[in-house]
């Protein structure tokens, strides 16, 4: 009963964690407008081509579809999807846990409770919580696996390594890893029982591969956002262990970039490193474990440096289990009560203190590019029937959740067709693979007749007077100034090193600006996390040539 009340009480406070501040009023951001548009599809309309066209595999589309399917579509209930996740990752940690003793099984539902890193997923309408449950599961069935390989856990085992696979595109990193650890364990004594599953997770891994292969192989700059660096690798053990979340997205080149937050930063991490240091101490169990973690890791940072993905915290959640189980197996190891439960409460306080009292804590968190947020602010330009809506990032489907255009002429110049307004005759092909050199001079000057005379063609010159356009612009991909434009493409070593991507929007930013300026007036402006928005307004019939 004792047991059944400890970790009750655990769960409970996990949920609470979990519904607080869980209705968020900008709405979904990019990544999980994408899944919900994903969602969304009919399975004979698209399903299939809508998921080969982003970057993971098919699961956690589907998993969302049954819930939108039974219970709805709204934004709540999609983020609800994901807290229903989170509960039951915390109860896989406490059996998993468990494996250990009782002791660890709390420690591990507890860890997992308070986890900021997966209080911000169990709100987020994205595969990553799904994604962890499953990688908790392997853990346990892997743990099982070694001390009973018995059948059923063996084909459990293969299950949830294979829903690992069919989850996330770049999760056959980690599975292969905790293959080679299940086989050099096992397989002496059970050769065939081991042959037998790498062929199982091999031949699942074949039917997906054509479908991973084109994920991998097609043409998109939704990842590159920056280079690998040690910072992101310090701030992966921070986003881990401490209620601190820096690398979502992406994070900053400097460690120390917000000096006050580093005792929330360093101290758990420090508790934590200690206690994973504890768990591998002589016990070689847990340093093949820690060494399917540093080999994961190993490659994810190899395909960073290579410019294949970006390094960012949720791509290697598949280990975040068993450096949880790690950590709690070295705080249960340690001896001396005192020093245990003082670093245990120290470690707890924090966590929690910061998620209750930080205004930037996991559950508080706003999505900045949440996409009601120019929803909110158009409804209130008045726009008029025949007006131009100005998208600069993201094509028109992007919005349609909250906006409906039907009233209004749509322009877009976004991630997938930027290369038309910027030059003539480059395909996007080309400025995908060369798009640095393509437009390395047109950075440096002012002019760009192609895109002013575009501009003038599609946008200025088709508004009759007291007709608007109003231009919606995304600044966390167009924050550079007109000056700071030419000053990179200048600088070879800057020019290299900044995403392409943000050198386009904000050139585009402000040359759409410079044109509209020439013959409209702002009749509105209003920004709001990371949007801006500027309604213009054709006051004379001036037509520009």
């Amino acid at each position: 009963m004792k047991k059944f009340i400890s970790i009750s009480a655990i769960v409970v406070l996990g949920l609470i964690l979990r519904l607080i501040f869980i209705n968020k009023p900008d709405g979904l951001w990019n990544d999980e407008y994408v899944s919900w548009m994903i969602a969304a599809t009919p399975f004979g309309t698209g399903f299939i081509h809508a998921v080969k066209s982003q970057c993971h595999m098919p699961f956690y589309y589907l998993y969302l579809k049954f819930f939108m399917t039974i219970f709805g579509q709204s934004d709540l209930l999609l983020r609800l999807t994901s807290v229903f996740a989170g509960i039951l990752s915390i109860i896989a940690m406490y059996f998993t846990g468990r494996e250990k003793n009782e002791q660890t099984g709390l420690y591990c539902a507890g860890f997992a409770a308070i986890s900021s890193f997966l209080i911000y997923y169990s709100q987020e309408v994205r595969l990553y919580q799904v994604l962890f449950l499953f990688s908790a599961l392997s853990l346990l069935y892997t743990i099982k696996s070694i001390k009973q390989p018995t059948k059923l856990n063996l084909i459990l085992y293969s299950l949830f390594n294979f829903l690992i696979l069919f989850t996330h595109t770049i999760g056959f990193v980690f599975v292969f890893f905790n293959l080679v650890f299940l086989s050099i364990n096992l397989y002496k004594e059970f050769k065939k029982v081991i042959t037998a599953v790498w062929i199982s997770i091999f031949t699942g891994g074949i039917i997906l591969f054509p479908l991973i292969l084109n994920i991998l192989t097609r043409e998109s700059f939704s990842q590159w956002w920056g280079s690998f660096s040690i910072s992101k690798l310090a701030f992966l053990v921070t986003d881990y262990f401490s209620p601190i979340l820096t690398n979502l997205t992406n994070a900053p080149d400097n460690f120390l970039y917000a000096p006050k937050l580093v005792i929330f930063m360093i101290v758990p991490a420090i508790i934590c490193i200690y206690f994973i240091g504890k768990s591998v101490i002589n016990n070689k169990f847990n340093i093949g474990l820690l060494g399917i973690c540093i080999g994961t890791l190993f490659i994810l940072i190899l395909a960073s440096i290579s410019g294949k993905l970006v390094f960012i915290t949720k791509y290697s959640i598949e280990i975040y289990p068993i450096l949880i189980y790690l950590a709690c197996f070295g705080a249960d190891a340690i001896e001396r009560n005192k020093l245990k439960y003082t670093l245990i409460i120290i470690y707890s306080l924090i966590s929690m203190g910061y998620i209750f009292f930080s205004p930037y804590s996991a559950p508080k968190m706003h999505r900045a590019e949440g996409h009601k947020i120019p929803a909110d602010i158009l409804a209130q330009f008045n726009l008029k029937k025949d007006d131009i809506i100005l998208l600069e990032y993201y094509p028109e489907s992007r919005f349609f959740k909250y906006i409906d255009f039907s009233n209004y002429r749509v322009t877009a110049i976004h991630k997938g067709n930027f290369n038309q307004y910027l030059t003539d005759n480059t395909d996007y092909t080309q400025a995908y693979s060369n798009g640095k050199e393509i437009y390395k001079n047109i950075f440096k000057t002012d002019s760009n007749h192609y895109f002013d005379t575009i501009l003038k063609k599609d946008i200025i010159n088709s508004l009759q007077p007291g007709q608007s356009v109003a231009l919606i612009i995304l600044n966390s991909v167009a924050f550079h100034s007109p000056d700071e434009i030419k000053q990179i493409a200048e600088n070879d070593n800057l020019y290299n090193k900044e995403p392409l991507l943000f050198m386009v929007f904000s050139y585009i930013k402000y040359k759409t600006f410079t044109e509209l300026m020439k013959t409209l007036a702002i009749t509105s402006i209003a920004t709001k996390g990371n949007w801006t928005l500027v309604k213009f307004t054709k006051l004379n019939n001036i037509t520009l040539k």
